[in-house]
C-alpha cells in the first residue's frame, strides 16, 4: 500500500513540476520518501503564498514566484519576472537603475545573495539580466551599476561575485572614493557553469559554454567552449578536447 500511495505522490508532484518548468523530461528521485516529499511541497506552497504578496507591484509578472523568508525588494517597479522563478531566504535585491532587474523563467536566486543596480543616486547604474533556466548561487553579490547580462542555462556555485563598475583612483590629490567611477558591462553567454567563490570583473565577456573553476578571479574575455582557472584566470583547455 504504501509503495502505491508513494508512486501515485510522486507522478502527481512530478507533473505539477513539470507543467511549472515546462519541461516534460523532469523526474523526481523515488527514493525520496512521503513525508520529505510533503514537507517539501508544504514549504513550496508557503513560498507561493509569500510570492502573492510581491507579484503585483512587480513591472511583469508571469506564473507563479516562489519567495522565501525575509526577502527584502526594492523598487519592484522596476523588476520583471517571468514564470516559476524563485527568491530563497534573506535574499536582498535593489532594482533601482536605468533598466531595473529583469528575472527569465525558471530562475533561481539562492539564500543570501545581494543584487544591487545602483551604488550611488547621483549616477543611476544600468541593472541586471538574468536568462531562463539559469541559477545564481548562495552568498553570492551582482553588482549591476555597469550593467549585467547572464544568458540562458547559466549555473554559479555559492559566493560568486560579479563587478560592473571600478573606482577611479590615479589623481594622488583626491581620496579614491571622490575620484570617477568606471562602468563596463559583464556578459556571461549561455550555457556557462561559474565555481564556487569566483569574482568576475567589470568589463569581461565569458563565451558560450564556458568553465570557470571554483575560486577564479576573470578579468579578460573568454572564448566560447573554455575552462579557465587561477588569479587571474587562464584558459587551460577546451571543452571538447581531451
Amino acid at each position: 500500500m504504501n509503495k502505491i500511495n508513494r508512486s501515485i505522490l510522486h507522478l502527481w508532484t512530478e507533473r505539477i513540476i513539470r507543467r511549472l518548468k515546462n519541461d516534460e523530461s523532469y523526474s523526481l528521485d523515488p527514493r525520496i520518501s512521503i513525508p520529505d516529499l510533503l514537507s517539501i511541497s508544504l514549504r513550496r506552497g508557503i513560498a507561493v503564498l509569500r510570492g502573492i504578496l510581491h507579484r503585483y507591484q512587480f513591472s511583469h509578472f508571469e506564473g507563479m514566484l516562489f519567495a522565501g523568508k525575509n526577502i527584502n525588494l526594492l523598487h519592484k517597479k522596476s523588476i520583471s519576472v517571468g514564470r516559476s522563478v524563485i527568491i530563497e531566504d534573506f535574499v536582498f535585491m535593489d532594482a533601482l537603475s536605468q533598466n531595473g532587474i529583469v528575472l527569465g523563467n525558471n530562475v533561481t536566486i539562492a539564500k543570501f545573495t545581494s543584487i544591487q543596480c545602483t551604488g550611488v543616486i547621483h549616477e543611476l547604474g544600468t541593472g541586471v539580466t538574468i536568462g531562463d533556466n539559469s541559477a545564481v548561487g548562495a552568498y553570492s553579490f551582482l553588482g549591476g551599476q555597469g550593467g549585467i547580462t547572464i544568458g540562458n542555462n547559466v549555473i554559479m556555485g555559492p559566493k560568486v561575485n560579479i563587478f560592473s563598475e571600478n573606482h577611479g583612483f590615479n589623481d594622488l590629490s583626491l581620496p579614491i572614493r571622490l575620484q570617477p567611477t568606471i562602468r563596463k558591462g559583464v556578459v556571461i553567454d549561455d550555457n556557462c557553469w561559474i565555481g564556487a567563490n569566483s569574482t568576475v570583473l567589470a568589463g569581461v565577456h565569458i563565451g558560450q559554454g564556458c568553465v570557470i573553476a571554483a575560486g577564479s578571479v576573470v578579468t579578460k574575455d573568454l572564448p566560447v567552449n573554455s575552462i579557465a582557472a587561477g588569479v587571474p584566470a587562464r584558459v587551460i583547455r577546451q571543452r571538447g578536447n581531451t
